[in-house]
């Protein structure tokens, strides 16, 4: 039996086959969003901010405005001013219930306890309060607004304790040459029975910490822009530009002025403890130049807080050979 003829598709077919359209989509139809356990995908809520995040990461301060200036040293000063009532406040509580034995001023100007707790007191107050109002008022953070760049004085700890030690030749020479009074006030507080052990570890922590903050942290800035400004002012000649990160920069002549003018003070609030003799007065200025050096050319305050504290470990550690850790406090 004869099988019929294969034939062809017909080219007609293929063509209308191949441009029939599938079911049609109705035009009501919409995209609908997956379901998960039959229950429609809710748009997630928006992100809300960290706890405290416009205290602890404010807003970066303006291009124009340049921290610390002056009016933010008077603030400082005012905060200081509250501190240091409190630790009057404090002071005399201790000395009416006897603590430590003291229970009048002038034993209390001469006690280790005293004078270092009061000292103490000041500081941790002004500095807490600092940390509290200053980040308001910069919109950035304190040790932003500072310059404290960590980083740097670490990269740089070699030259910084360079520095330091020049620091501490000259303190040697300044003794053979114009030594201060052999009975000083800071002599009659190291004879007190553990004096010198507080004296060194407040020394080289808390005092070089917190006077770098007020000398090198507020006022040498805030010194230098306003040279810069009345330089400005009188000769119409611009100040610096701010850098790319919007910190101040300044010209030679304010840094050299601000750093006098940092350090003279900084010399006279040390000047009670010398009797106010010459020679150690120069010798602070001298240091404090050294420590204006430090900030200014690494525009790091760290880096001065650096040399300050590796040149009075450096001076406590020369005490601390002279008395055989501090027995022989008679050979100072």
């Amino acid at each position: 039996m004869n099988s019929l003829p294969e034939q062809e598709p017909d080219q007609d077919s293929l063509q209308q086959a191949s441009v029939t359209p599938a079911e049609p989509v109705s035009s009501d139809s919409k995209l609908q969003a997956p379901e998960v356990g039959n229950a429609p995908l809710e748009p997630l809520p928006p992100e809300e901010p960290l706890l405290f995040q416009s205290f602890t990461l404010p807003e970066p301060p303006p291009p124009s405005v340049r921290i610390p200036h002056l009016g933010h040293l008077g603030l400082l000063l005012v905060l200081g001013v509250f501190g240091l009532l409190v630790a009057t406040i404090i002071t005399r509580s201790a000395l009416y219930f006897h603590l430590f034995g003291i229970s009048t001023i002038d034993k209390a100007v001469t006690d280790i306890h005293y004078t270092l707790g009061s000292e103490a007191i000041l500081y941790l107050w002004t500095f807490i309060s600092c940390l509290i109002v200053f980040p308001l008022v910069w919109r950035r953070g304190f040790f932003a607004g500072l310059h404290w760049n960590g980083a740097t004085a670490l990269h740089q700890r070699k030259r910084m304790f360079g520095t330091a030690t020049v620091c501490f030749v000259l303190a040697l020479t300044n003794g053979l040459l114009m030594p201060g009074p052999s009975d000083a006030p800071i002599d009659k507080i190291f004879r007190s029975p553990g004096a010198a052990w507080m004296l060194f570890a407040f020394g080289v922590t808390f005092a070089p910490f917190f006077e770098e903050i007020l000398f090198r942290g507020f006022l040498l800035p805030a010194v230098c822009t306003a040279w810069d400004w009345a330089i400005e002012r009188s000769t119409g000649k611009p100040a610096p530009p701010l850098d790319p990160g919007g910190n101040p920069q300044w010209s030679m002549f304010a840094m050299v002025g601000g750093a006098f003018a940092t350090s003279v003070p900084f010399a006279a609030m040390h000047a009670a403890q010398t009797g106010y003799s010459l020679g150690p007065f120069l010798l602070l200025i001298c240091v404090s130049l050294a420590l204006c050096w430090a900030r200014l050319s690494t525009r790091s305050l760290a880096a001065s807080v650096l040399v300050h504290a590796s040149y009075n470990f450096l001076l406590f550690s020369l005490m601390l050979l002279g008395t055989s850790g501090f027995r022989h406090l008679d050979k100072m």
